[in-house]
């Protein structure tokens, strides 16, 4: 008797727990969209690109990418939004991928406009301790997600494509936020030319997408994303009012080895399954 009380009352802790989760990312999705609308202009806003005295516009450092590159945002945000809704499917609520994602999404909610606020506050260095944290919150959710595959596309898109492309975009970010607060705190770089310190950062960028591809065995979404900033690098590099041919090339060839690693690690994970299902058939 003490057995099934015991098991009823853990049930009823789970569920619990589950609504608490689903609760919280649907808040956290509410102030991440308020906050981006803030960033956007709205409710007295200032345009991203115009805050903080213009440090983080297209042409305020050599790894600052033009102003299309920021369409992606709506993608994100619509897939955020896909998101928030499958995490409240029935089905969902106890699910072990959702419990172990939840929070962690709700936490890059919370960060992401906490970024949006740091930068209209004027705060360029702390702005990147802001999306530092919020980069390494994206990271771990992508090594969660990667350990198991989704159970339908519906959730391969809502889930792993959103939260993929949310890493890949940061990571790119993440480089131009830190290149802006350097810039904007009077860094000189030791003496070397701006295109040596973007060529290295950028290697850094393609190397972080190599890694990414490997991890997620050639997952596309992270690689999209990574690939989309870095080429609107290239194009702000060629046509901006900064220009560096240099930075431009690498920028454009780091984009295409992210993309490259993607397909190569995909086929080789696709063949390693086959391979696999082809041994399991034959011991059988």
């Amino acid at each position: 008797m003490t057995t099934s009380t015991s098991g009823t009352g853990s049930a009823v802790s789970g569920r619990t727990t589950d609504l608490s989760r689903q609760l919280t990312v649907t808040l956290c999705f509410v102030i991440c969209v308020v906050g981006s609308m803030i960033g956007v202009g709205v409710f007295g806003g200032t345009p991203i690109a115009e805050a903080a005295g213009g440090a983080l516009n297209a042409d305020a450092t050599y790894l600052a990418p033009a102003s299309g590159a920021f369409s992606i945002w709506s993608v994100i945000y619509t897939g955020l939004g896909a998101y928030t809704i499958w995490q409240w499917l029935p089905s969902q609520r106890s699910s072990l991928r959702q419990r172990s994602l939840g929070w962690l999404v709700a936490a890059s909610l919370l960060l992401n406009a906490a970024w949006i606020l740091s930068v209209q506050a004027g705060w360029v260095a702390a702005s990147v301790l802001v999306i530092a944290a919020l980069l390494a919150v994206l990271a771990a959710c992508f090594a969660r997600y990667s350990r198991t595959p989704a159970a339908n596309w519906i959730e391969a898109i809502a889930v792993d494509g959103t939260l993929g492309l949310y890493l890949g975009w940061v990571a790119v970010a993440t480089c131009a936020n830190t290149a802006a607060a350097l810039t904007d705190a009077g860094f000189d770089g030791f003496g070397l030319a701006p295109e040596v310190w973007s060529v290295a950062i950028l290697a850094v960028v393609a190397a972080l997408g190599v890694a990414l591809a490997a991890y997620g065995r050639g997952r596309l979404a992270p690689a999209a994303a990574l690939a989309w900033g870095l080429s609107w690098i290239a194009v702000s590099r060629l046509n901006g009012e900064l220009l560096s041919t240099g930075t431009a090339v690498a920028a454009a060839a780091a984009a295409a080895v992210v993309a490259l690693a993607a397909v190569v690690y995909r086929i080789i994970g696709r063949n390693h399954l086959r391979t696999a299902t082809t041994q399991s058939a034959a011991r059988r």
